[in-house]
């Protein structure tokens, strides 16, 4: 898992059938310190997260397993909501 700060939304009418009901978000990765670490990113949301939230998401297949029985195609997603953190 690795950490983000949701910085937007995609919006996109036409899309495959299993993403319909679903909302993409744009990632930038954070590191422990809060600075940005990498690419940003779109990913789907499985916790109902928004703008300017800190959020852990998931990479690869494991990323489809919140939306099961359905399989989204997805490398990303939203797996949950970051409340604080606290670096010693």
């Amino acid at each position: 898992m690795q950490l983000a700060q949701v910085i937007g939304e995609v919006v996109a009418t036409m899309k495959d059938a299993n993403l319909i009901g679903t909302k993409l978000l744009i990632l930038q990765p954070i590191a422990a310190s809060g600075e940005a670490s990498g690419r940003t990113l779109v990913a789907l949301d499985s916790v109902g997260a928004g703008v300017g939230e800190h959020v852990f998401f998931v990479r690869g297949r494991e990323a489809a397993f919140p939306f099961y029985p359905a399989e989204p195609p997805t490398d990303a997603s939203i797996v949950g909501i970051v409340d604080y953190w606290d670096v010693v």
